[in-house]
């Protein structure tokens, strides 16, 4: 039997030793010597995978993780969803790489993505493929929107997070925390996003009247506001580096009647969220609007092979010919592979999965309510956070935070963090995830807080080295 049959017959983690174990531990030092000071992930979770099943990794010490992370969103089916294989193994001796001629796959990966579209936009959204990551896609979605209004600043919220490259970078409140970059693109304004934990304006939902949007309405219509009338409005429905925020609807619902009486586009980035990740297949469906852009990347395919996209309102559709180009727009791999995974989630209701297993969440870290240095737990469908802050100055306990994310891993559960001062733990499990292996990793991540918190006198804010 190989080790991958071994995977599939699994009955539980197994974590044998300290981590990382020393192949792994060879690993990481070969990659610490020759890749760039930026790499992230490995600092936190140092183990090297050697192969992956489902919604399991094992390590090449011959560890085995529940993984909660699922390559930061991008795997909705789990790892080597073996008909979305096939899918691509079928296409990979027919053609790759395409550009943006029509093909047969991509035609069909198309026609899939405008039908999960609520019924009233699919005969008005276009489609656009852009270079493979969501950045690429922010890039296209801005650009798209200068172009149709002749206008050129944007409108961005503080704490979310669009990307990497130097124009999602400027849009991006979280930059400032990672490593700054002088001179971001200009014309980009902030405003308050509706993160009721850490009110921006220091109120509570019993006080509050959504006062961040009033801001965001006065700043726009007030001669004397200094922000010009901009080229769009770009915003998450959860944000998710930046913590797993879901906006509340007033506050979003708002923000689209704002938008469309002062004739601005309004940009949805569902990088994170979209593809069934909340339980719909597009976040912004939850909150009953219709925004003009509609970013797309990380779950597209469902296994992981790159594609970005933006769909967008027919009139904002005046590119000429040419006017965004990209060379790895033409996946074909991907194309096939996402035809197939949203068959497979209209096949195995697998949205209704995601609802369920939501709700499990919800029930299973309920416990958590009592835990002082628990401020809050959040999230929809199967996108989740849990935000730790020192109980008596209220700041943001990223140490703690980091703490948990390594207890859970040597109990064999993958998460990330994130959030303010990565005070936010965050579990991101595939779509198609059981009832049984949301349990056990529940059971894990409450034993992990209870030992990361017990005897917590010290300070616990802050966020752990990078060494």
């Amino acid at each position: 039997m190989t080790s991958l049959d071994e995977l599939r017959t699994w009955s539980g983690p197994q974590v044998h030793g300290d981590l990382p174990g020393p192949r792994s531990a060879e690993l990481l030092a070969r990659q610490a010597q020759h890749e760039s000071n930026a790499r992230s992930y490995p600092r936190r979770l140092p183990i090297a995978i050697a192969e992956a099943c489902g919604s399991l990794v094992r390590d090449v010490d011959g560890n085995v993780f529940i993984d909660f992370l699922t390559g930061a969103g991008v795997l909705s089916l789990g790892h080597n969803h073996p008909e979305l294989v096939a899918a691509i193994t079928a296409q990979l001796g027919v053609l790759t790489h395409g550009l943006d001629f029509p093909t047969p796959a991509k035609d069909a990966f198309t026609q899939a993505q405008l039908s999960m579209l609520p019924p009233h936009l699919r005969d008005r959204m276009k489609i656009h493929f852009c270079g493979p990551t969501g950045a690429n896609a922010v890039d296209a979605a801005v650009k798209l929107c200068k172009t149709a209004t002749k206008r050129g600043d944007i409108i961005t919220f503080q704490g979310g997070f669009h990307g990497s490259s130097h124009a999602a970078m400027a849009l991006t409140g979280l930059v400032s925390q990672k490593q700054p970059v002088a001179n971001p693109v200009p014309g980009v304004h902030f405003f308050p996003y509706s993160y009721c934990a850490r009110c921006p304006l220091g109120l509570t939902p019993d006080s509050c009247a959504t006062n961040c949007v009033a801001y965001l309405e006065r700043a726009l219509t007030d001669g004397n506001g200094g922000v010009p009338l901009p080229a769009a409005v770009i915003m998450e429905m959860v944000q998710g580096e930046g913590g797993i925020i879901p906006a509340r609807r007033d506050f979003v619902r708002r923000i689209r009647t704002l938008t469309r009486e002062l004739g601005i586009p309004l940009i949805v980035d569902e990088v994170q969220t979209g593809c069934g990740r909340t339980g719909t297949w597009f976040a912004f469906e939850e909150y009953g609007i219709d925004p003009d852009v509609i970013i797309a990347s990380k779950a597209l395919s469902g296994i992981g092979t790159p594609v970005a996209l933006i769909l967008y309102d027919r009139d904002l559709d005046t590119w000429a010919p040419g006017a965004h180009t990209g060379t790895f727009r033409g996946n074909q791999l991907a194309f096939a592979a996402g035809t197939q995974a949203i068959h497979i989630i209209r096949r195995d209701d697998i949205l209704t999965n995601v609802v369920q297993r939501g709700r499990q969440i919800t029930e299973r870290l309920a416990p958590l309510d009592d835990n002082p240095y628990v401020t809050e737990i959040r999230g929809r469908g199967l996108v989740w956070g849990i935000e730790f802050a020192d109980p008596a100055s209220h700041r943001p306990a990223g140490k703690l935070a980091a703490r948990v994310q390594a207890t859970a891993l040597r109990h064999g559960l993958i998460v990330e963090v994130g959030g303010r001062e990565d005070c936010v733990v965050r579990l991101m499990p595939p779509l198609n995830v059981t009832p049984d292996t949301v349990d056990t990793a529940c059971t894990i991540l409450l034993d992990a807080i209870t030992e990361a918190t017990a005897g917590s006198g010290g300070p616990v804010g802050g966020v752990r080295s990078s060494a």
